[in-house]
């Protein structure tokens, strides 16, 4: 009976694949490499997805998966693919934050047409270089002004988000970014209808920078 009800019982359903940034889920785990290009927050962290949000562009759509580990620390992860695939990883920062990082008449002509500001890295106190450093670089240019989007707190991927207001169609927001010489350090800022403004500090990195994918048990 013992071999009778193993050939004909219940098959175990097979394990989830995680091995991609697009194949999280709520409750999975990724671990960062341990390099020393990547910032303390993230150089060798194992973090949790703790949300999934959606960015709604005319034209796109990104998702963006909220990270946290021991730390609380929240760090926010996209996978993009244009020409080449990459990570886009961000940390958000405060007004007292953005002014110590930066110039404050520099940093309010990024809302001004043409929209062709540039900002410059102010010397920092010790403590501030040493949380910040690597999320960092001294000059940045601007690269996108006033562009428009919708920002939703549940993940859409695969499905159109509500087209209607009566659907939830999400806040709405107004998208400013300065990016470094190489493209790989972005200031992005994000004016929202209500007046809410964030400010979040970008990394463009190599998928290889996480090494590992922990799914949900």
């Amino acid at each position: 009976m013992g071999f009778l009800s193993g050939l004909f019982g219940k098959k175990e359903a097979p394990k989830r694949k995680l091995d991609h940034p697009n194949k999280l889920l709520k409750g999975d785990m990724v671990t960062f490499d341990d390099s020393f290009a990547l910032p303390t927050q993230l150089r060798g962290q194992q973090l949790k997805v703790e949300a999934i949000h959606t960015y709604e562009y005319q034209r796109s759509q990104l998702c963006e998966f909220l990270l946290r580990g021991h730390s609380g620390t929240a760090i926010y992860l996209s996978y993009v693919q244009e020409d080449e695939s990459y990570l886009s990883i961000s940390i958000k920062i405060n007004r007292a934050v953005v002014e110590q990082l930066f110039e404050l008449d520099a940093f309010a002509e990024i809302f001004e047409e043409p929209g062709k500001a540039t900002l410059t890295l102010q010397a920092l106190p010790a403590e501030l270089a040493a949380e910040f450093d690597k999320w960092l670089s001294d000059e940045y240019h601007q690269v996108e002004f006033a562009g428009f989007g919708y920002f939703h707190r549940q993940d859409y991927r695969d499905l159109k988000p509500p087209q209607n207001d009566d659907d939830a169609r999400g806040e709405g927001f107004e998208g400013y970014s300065l990016a470094n010489a190489d493209d790989s350090h972005v200031v992005d800022i994000e004016v929202y209808e209500s007046g809410d403004t964030e400010v979040m500090l970008t990394l463009y990195r190599p998928l290889t920078d996480i090494r590992e994918y922990w799914p949900a048990s």
